[in-house]
């Protein structure tokens, strides 16, 4: 019974450290004090989680605590030796800003590949960055766009936005247009200002790419309805990542690049490839369909 009140208290103050700039909690809450000191018995009994959410605790100065960020680092250590991936992301990101410790590039990409390895994207794109520049680790071109990958592949639209780049630009990989649309348009459909102005120059029509979006969704429906395979690749990719004024939705984002695809769009052929490569949308990995699409692709002219 004790350890269940204890979880129970743990999944509580969770809840409330993790509303992101809510510093609106009264002083004169007698439980928040309370929830917070059997946070802390928890983190001292090796509790991973409680140790991650006390270290972010001080960090962020939060729920009666003063900001503290040689405590924090302290806390998010010992996670990060856990194995807490979120954990060892935020600890790399001290190292990497001097933040609680010394500055140490090399600290931060070590914490960054670890948490990489169980599938943060947000390190995982650190890491590739880091791979790509050099920071903190040797150049390393194949492993940066690795990790730029996975990362993209779980919807980060700065991973997105940086592949783009790379394939736009030919920098350390063969200079692609398709694969640099496929990836600039994922990361302009998040709302990424970036993307969308490199989309701008890269298809040399900034009043067209501005159009589509800045375009509603219900404009962007109809004209999708009309079998136009643009404004079906582009409602694609808005149900992907339920930006623009459109709700998440696997299915309909799968339904809308499909046809996009069929109706001769090539971008939207090679990103049904990427998509049953990866698995994404909720997919199962599938070779076959993915062989498939990317041969329709390299068939299509531009």
């Amino acid at each position: 019974m004790i350890k269940v009140t204890v979880f129970i208290a743990l999944l509580g103050i969770a809840a409330l450290l993790l509303q992101a700039g809510n510093n609106e909690v009264s002083a004169g809450n007698a439980e928040v004090p309370a929830s917070l000191q059997m946070l802390k018995y928890e983190a001292q009994d090796n509790n991973a989680n409680a140790q991650l959410l006390y270290g972010l605790a001080y960090l962020k100065g939060e729920y009666g605590l003063k900001p503290d960020a040689k405590k924090a680092v302290y806390w998010l250590r010992r996670a990060a030796r856990f194995g807490n991936a979120y954990a060892q992301l935020v600890l790399g990101k001290c190292f990497a800003n001097g933040n609680g410790v010394t500055k140490n590039t090399k600290q931060a990409f070590k914490w960054w590949l670890e948490s990489a390895a169980k599938g943060n994207a947000q390190a995982q794109f650190l890491a590739g960055k880091a791979y790509l520049n050099g920071t903190g680790t040797k150049k390393n071109p194949q492993q940066a766009i690795n990790w730029l990958t996975r990362s993209a592949s779980q919807n980060d639209k700065d991973a997105q936005y940086l592949l783009g780049k790379l394939y736009y630009e030919g920098v350390d990989v063969p200079q692609d247009r398709t694969m640099a649309e496929d990836w600039l348009n994922r990361s302009a459909g998040q709302g990424k200002t970036d993307a969308i102005n490199l989309l701008a120059i890269l298809k040399k029509t900034v009043d067209f790419t501005t159009t589509v979006y800045k375009e509603s969704a219900k404009s962007l429906i109809e004209r999708a309805e009309k079998r136009d395979p643009q404004a079906e690749f582009e409602l694609g990719l808005r149900y992907e990542s339920g930006a623009w004024d459109v709700d998440q939705d696997n299915a309909r984002a799968l339904i809308w690049i499909t046809r996009s695809a069929e109706d001769g769009n090539r971008v939207a052929m090679h990103t049904l490839a990427d998509i049953y490569r990866h698995g994404d949308l909720g997919l199962k990995v599938d070779l076959v369909k993915a062989d498939k699409w990317a041969k329709k692709a390299a068939k299509t002219s531009p």
